[in-house]
């Protein structure tokens, strides 16, 4: 079967940890390069994920004719910037979520994607994952009844200050890192956009960046209500409610993928057989690839759930 060859921008610890080993696995993807901007860092990453070249820049990947894809885990600040140079080099892109720092620089690569003509998309993984495709099937049929509200919560606890999501000129903060699943989970689940969104914000005194960012976004259909921090107990929650019934996941946003996940609508409990979110999102990318077709997460979505992490924030200060 025929696969898109794949090469990979930085060895950020979600790609070396999860995001290639996943494709790796898939039907439609291949790992065939690696590049850092420090040659050791991406020969060692090479041997140790058994993938076939390493190059020591950017630029060197970008430039080999036989990679048709590039996955940009970098850091936020470098999200668009690094996407328009791989777009123009002929390379298709999955960009790690936030799309970028600002609405504007989501709106420029949309026309850096219509100029070249490659797919390009943000890597929100769990619209791949069975138990997020069967909550919003059941959303749909009225499972629940009419949607009314979302409640969401995602954080953790970083204080390491050469951390890139406590870099505020990074783009870091909890916000952009984990805020952004709720606010995209309530954006599928109503299928619209908020009219009005209320935030409010703590940043660390020493970092500048968002510790603690609440959220409540007001729909025409109903509410979401939202917390997200880097300075609280690792924690998850989705919870979805109708006029006559809710659906809530275990583990929403990290599915553990040689585990079991489940969904409890009402008192019913719905299981999923293990898979990796990451495996399918590479396939079904690669997949839009071959077709000619939108993937995923579109660059149209991408800049939607930015204009709200924007107005969110300006909201809040």
């Amino acid at each position: 079967m025929k696969k898109i060859r794949w090469g990979v921008l930085g060895v950020a610890r979600i790609a070396t940890a999860k995001v290639i080993p996943a494709m790796q696995r898939g039907q439609l993807t291949e790992i065939a390069a690696i590049a850092s901007r420090d040659m050791a860092k991406a020969d060692a990453a090479a041997r140790e994920l058994n993938i076939p070249k390493a190059y020591g820049s950017y630029e060197e990947l970008l430039a080999d004719p036989e990679i048709d894809a590039i996955y940009n885990p970098l850091p936020n600040h470098l999200h668009v910037p690094w996407s328009i140079r791989a777009a123009e080099a002929g390379k298709h892109v999955l960009c790690e979520k936030p799309i970028g720092l600002t609405a504007a620089e989501a709106a420029e690569l949309i026309a850096v994607r219509d100029r070249t003509g490659k797919t390009i998309g943000e890597a929100f993984m769990i619209v791949c994952h069975p138990q997020w495709i069967r909550t919003m099937e059941l959303a749909a049929a009225g499972r629940i009844g009419t949607k009314r509200a979302v409640i969401g919560s995602f954080g953790y606890f970083k204080l390491d200050p050469d951390n890139v999501r406590n870099i505020r000129a990074y783009g870091g903060g909890g916000l952009m890192d984990v805020g952004c699943y709720p606010i995209k989970a309530a954006r599928m689940f109503f299928g619209e956009e908020p009219v009005r969104v209320s935030g409010s914000l703590v940043r660390d005194p020493n970092f500048g960046t968002d510790i603690l960012a609440s959220g409540l976004l007001e729909f025409p259909s109903g509410h979401c209500v939202f917390t997200c921090g880097t300075q609280v107990v690792p924690n998850q929650s989705m919870k979805f409610l109708g006029t006559t019934g809710s659906i809530e996941m275990e583990i929403p946003f990290n599915a553990v993928p040689d585990e079991v996940s489940r969904i409890h609508i009402d008192d019913v409990v719905e299981e999923f057989p293990p898979c990796d979110q990451y495996t399918l999102q590479g396939d079904a990318f690669s997949r839009a690839i071959f077709d000619g077709t939108p993937p995923p997460v579109p660059l149209e979505d991408a800049l939607a759930n930015m204009k709200v992490i924007e107005d969110l924030v300006r909201s809040a200060e």
